[in-house]
């Protein structure tokens, strides 16, 4: 459980009530307010001892650790969630979707999944949606190749997770491509002792390999101890069965127990146990809800991973936000004076699957867009916020009437009981009552145009 800010300023100097101000809040306690939200550091109080400091960066530290590999825009961030299932809050940082690529293929095998990151790329709800980095594996007993493989793909700019067995081959890439900021994959019983002093030197983040929860406990115990804390697991589980109860015990462990040696984010390879997309793909799917941060898949494939990708956004939506638009006029296709204008709200499912239709009838139009905190037609009719009084300032203010020669309004089928609303808000329109469902646009919009024609 997250600590109190009471509890916290008893630790602060004169048990929280020298209130000196230093810190830029007028109290101890409004400084341990922001402490407690992690609005503020623990450095900004100057008399608290060092070890003082370290105890509250400790306890007030996310129960899941925040871990970031990647060079400039191309920063993959997980951790940091704070509940175990969405709907007590929401997730905050969805999983990166990873493509293996083995220093055993062919160039032209390479090529392939490289061009396949850059080109495999949707938009949906307005947002961009793409896989997001690369493991390169080392197996073909040529340092050289994976060297020069490894220098080829950072320059690409994807995240890069170094997986290698061999740990002086596994730190030479590391330190080719240090600026990069890889994810080293991994470390292990067998390696920790002499990857340790090689991680203090240059700390990196690693992930941290063993055959079950607890022999992965004592290996992040040992590098938090070094002073390593960029962590990410992998527990090896064999099948879906095993990953879900491990992955649960890990979430668990780290939210409601605050068990810090598993308070670190997910790595799962579990797909590659797969032979066929199909399956790799329902492992993959189901692991996006149960808790992986990182999913490597052995290939990407455009039909499999355009529903995984919309899964991944629907689970890491915020369900306390609806999706939305921008409030303004929006020109589909190259509108003229005599193109049909629509009006919907701004609820982003609705204006893309209005806007979506119109674009398919192939008339040019008109798509008022307006704002109702998100909501749909029926939603914000019924919330008074999709009605005439609000309809008729939006039009006035929006422009369009200097756009268009005849003024005619059409608004959609579900909300007709606020056409006579609009006509008494804007004198001199026609509205028209278009249809219910936007899958009858294309065929209502041609009709409508041959009507105005005759």
């Amino acid at each position: 459980m997250p600590i109190k800010a009471s509890d916290i300023q008893k630790i602060l100097p004169d048990g929280g009530k020298k209130n000196c101000k230093e810190c830029g809040y007028p109290t101890c306690f409004a400084f341990a307010m922001k402490l407690a939200g992690g609005g503020v550091s623990v450095d900004k109080c100057p008399y608290l001892p060092v070890e003082v400091k370290e105890e509250l960066a400790e306890v007030i530290a996310p129960p899941i650790k925040l871990v970031a590999f990647g060079y400039g825009e191309q920063v993959l961030s997980i951790g940091e969630e704070e509940v175990m299932f969405r709907h007590e809050k929401t997730f905050y940082r969805q999983p990166g979707i990873a493509v293996l690529i083995s220093d055993k293929e062919t160039d032209d095998s390479v090529n392939s999944k490289v061009n396949k990151l850059k080109e495999f790329q949707f938009e949906r709800v307005g947002l961009k949606l793409r896989a997001d980095l690369v493991m390169l594996k080392h197996e073909s007993g040529n340092k050289e190749r994976y060297l020069n493989l490894v220098k080829r793909i950072a320059e690409e700019g994807f995240p890069l997770i170094l997986m290698c067995d061999d740990i002086e081959v596994l730190f030479e890439a590391r330190d080719l491509i240090f600026n990069w900021r890889p994810l080293l994959y991994s470390i292990n019983k067998e390696n920790i002792e002499v990857a340790l002093p090689r991680l203090k030197d240059k700390p990196t983040p690693v992930v941290v390999k063993g055959k079950g929860l607890d022999e992965v406990i004592s290996l992040t115990i040992r590098l938090k101890e070094s002073g390593i804390t960029e962590l990410v697991l992998d527990t090896e589980p064999e099948n879906l069965i095993e990953a879900i109860q491990d992955y649960t015990l890990i979430r668990r462990a780290a939210l409601k127990y605050a068990f810090r040696p598993l308070g670190y984010p997910i790595i799962s390879l579990l797909p590659l146990s797969k032979q066929s997309k199909e399956e790799e793909s329902l492992l993959a799917s189901a692991l996006v809800v149960k808790y992986a941060s990182i999913i490597v898949l052995k290939d990407l494939d455009q039909d499999a991973l355009y529903p995984l990708l919309v899964q991944r956004q629907n689970i890491y939506t915020d369900p306390r936000v609806p999706l939305a638009v921008e409030e303004k006029v929006y020109e589909i296709g190259t509108p003229d004076e005599n193109s049909p204008v629509l009006i919907t709200t701004n609820f982003a499912l609705t204006y893309f699957a209005v806007a979506g239709e119109v674009e398919g009838s192939r008339i040019p139009a008109y798509l008022c867009v307006k704002g109702v905190d998100g909501l749909c037609v029926l939603a914000a009719w019924s919330t008074g916020k999709f009605i005439g009084e609000t309809i008729g300032p939006f039009i006035k203010k929006s422009g369009i009437e200097e756009k268009v020669s005849k003024k005619r309004l059409i608004i959609p089928g579900l909300a007709a009981r606020i056409k006579g609303e609009i006509e008494d808000e804007l004198p001199g329109w026609e509205v028209i009552v278009g249809p219910k469902a936007a899958e009858d646009i294309p065929t209502f919009l041609p009709r409508m145009i041959e009507k105005w024609r005759r």
